[in-house]
């Protein structure tokens, strides 16, 4: 160990001087909410008010004509609440319904990591929205920041008869890893929290510097990576064996983000390293926690996350010390198979018993808009569901455990606001589709995603009509920028924003997340993507072998390398 952390950069970057400074994630957060002269937040506390759940953003639409008035820009702010596991209850969803119309802009997204994110919150207005989901046992600590984020789960109840035990674990995990420190509290809920109870400074697990970046973990069960667990820090393989749950398969060194013209950066899938008993996994996940915080690069943000840790110590380096750490070495990994990292849309379960209804929601955006009144259908659906609203690794929703005499009334909802597809209606590729926030809000984004892909799917869904693929199920996969956020290196088709209008094409990636795409076309504006696309969506079409996806087709005719390892990703 003493090696390892000998090589590592001995500075700290900005980051991380705000965060040794911060007094456990509270610095001057109360005083920049009440400075009115402004509706931004002191430059310190912008990095802070991420572990509290919330990124500060401008409206770029907007920014020339402000510039043009000598107004500051349209500052607003995103709020990401937790959802452990994807499970939400009918007053939960009712309550976020409510805030998005509150104080965001009228519509929640629901995020590739199973969370609701309000856009749009004036600074005036973060802490009255954040008292109110905190009211119905939601919160937003550790939706963002260098800290364990939302544990991930597969979400439908009828996979498996093990499913509940596994979403629980789920949520034993984010209860275990989320931050002891009262600032979220003592700045959003109680006021002065001092005046009544003691603060808490102190961090058994994470320490005053918390983490070097953000951490991920997610849970799936095989057959189903709905949560793609290798694009996490640590995935957990649920190992079922005649309706018992014996335990975890255990993966490490997952992460999906890069920066255009650092090709030491780069996405990787988490390595499996062993076995781990139930009663064991919280251990395990702790103590893989705090070998990031001991090892990981503080110095270059860019190069922080614990894939680059296990790529500079070396995978074994790293499993030793976390066999060091745990005083035990972790049983060999059990077998195990994916075939499918999509949701299963339509109903299932019993008609007789609870069913589950997995709703296809465009870019994860539940909004009204003529002739589509998503969100008024599930307002209406929430006031008598008595289940739960469970929100899917791929921006989708599930009504689950619908009670038989609901069935119907649901469904004449949902038809009733154009918010149930026909069958038919949909092509499987626009079904899949995730595409990330982008412009205008996110101030990493370089292009369009959200707003522009149902445009491109448009004109990419005659060509698949044409060539008999309606529904031939291709995973596309669309970011404004190369951080990853809807998964780009996991699509059969990737489209990583480039600049306004341009889009690096990423092929190669196989519908069961266990292999990354791989470059194949630069800078393409809409006419270059189609122009690439169609002749290999007519070759597949026309050569592909029996049950062949289309990323499993361009690797086996050559048209790009399998890549599997992260560092032969740029090669």
């Amino acid at each position: 160990m003493a090696d390892i952390l000998a090589s590592a950069p001995a500075a700290h970057s900005e980051v991380e001087h705000v965060k040794i400074a911060s007094r456990y994630l509270r610095g001057t957060i109360v005083e920049s909410l009440a400075n009115r002269l402004t509706g931004a937040l002191n430059p310190d506390d912008t990095h802070l008010i991420k572990f509290h759940g919330s990124y500060q953003q401008t409206d770029r639409d907007l920014e020339s004509e402000r510039k043009r008035q000598k107004l500051e820009p349209l500052f607003s702010f995103m709020i990401r609440v937790r959802v452990p596991g994807g499970v939400a209850s009918a007053p939960q969803w009712q309550r976020m319904d409510a805030l998005a119309d509150a104080y965001g802009n009228s519509t929640l997204k629901l995020t590739t990591r199973q969370t609701f994110q309000l856009h749009g919150v004036l600074k005036r207005n973060l802490p009255a929205a954040i008292q109110v989901f905190n009211e119905v046992q939601l919160d937003s600590i550790a939706g963002c920041g260098d800290v364990n984020r939302n544990v991930m789960c597969n979400t439908n109840p009828h996979e498996s008869a093990v499913h509940g035990e596994v979403v629980a674990l789920a949520q034993a995990i984010s209860a275990h890893l989320t931050p002891r420190t009262t600032a979220y509290r003592e700045i959003w809920l109680d006021g002065n929290l001092l005046e009544t109870t003691e603060a808490v400074d102190d961090e058994p697990i994470y320490g005053h510097t918390y983490l070097p970046r953000k951490f991920k973990i997610a849970l799936a069960l095989p057959p189903y990576n709905d949560s793609d667990i290798f694009s996490n820090d640590v995935g957990l393989i649920a190992i079922e064996q005649n309706g018992q749950l014996l335990g975890f398969n255990v993966a490490v060194g997952g992460g999906l983000g890069m920066t255009f013209g650092l090709p030491e950066t780069y996405p990787r899938l988490a390595d499996i390293i062993g076995f781990v008993p139930t009663a064991e996994v919280l251990d395990v996940c702790e103590k893989i926690v705090t070998i990031q915080r001991d090892w990981g690069n503080r110095a270059n943000r860019k190069l922080s996350r614990l894939k680059y840790t296990i790529d500079r110590a070396g995978l074994p380096a790293f499993v030793a010390e976390l066999h060091q750490r745990l005083g035990h070495e972790l049983a060999p990994a059990r077998p195990y198979r994916f075939h499918s990292s999509s949701d299963a849309f339509g109903w299932t379960g019993d008609p007789a018993g609870p069913s589950h209804l997995v709703l296809f929601v465009e870019g994860g955006r539940v909004l009204d808009r003529p002739g589509y009144r998503l969100k008024s259908a599930l307002r209406e659906i929430s006031s008598f569901h008595t289940g739960e609203f469970r929100l899917t690794g791929n921006q989708n929703l599930i009504l689950a455990n619908i009670e038989p005499s609901h069935r119907a009334r649901i469904q004449a909802i949902l038809e009733e606001n154009g918010a149930a597809p026909k069958a038919g209606q949909l092509t499987a590729l626009r079904r899949e589709a995730l595409a990330c926030v982008a412009l205008n809000t996110c101030s990493q984004a370089f292009a369009e995603a959200e707003r522009y892909l149902p445009q491109l799917l448009d004109k990419l869904d005659t060509v698949i009509q044409a060539h008999g693929l309606a529904e031939a199920g291709i995973l596309l996969r669309m970011t404004g920028c190369p951080n990853g956020c809807a998964r780009p290196y996991l699509g059969e088709i990737g489209l990583v924003g480039r600049a306004p209008g341009r889009y690096n094409l990423y092929l190669g990636a196989n519908h069961t997340g266990e292999r990354l795409n791989k470059l194949y076309r630069e800078m393409l504006d809409e006419d270059g993507i189609l122009r690439e696309l169609t002749p290999l969506l007519a070759a597949y079409a026309a050569e592909r072998q029996s049950q062949e996806g289309f990323g499993d087709f361009v690797v086996r005719t050559g048209v790009v390398q399998a890549t599997v390892q992260g560092l032969d990703f740029h090669t």
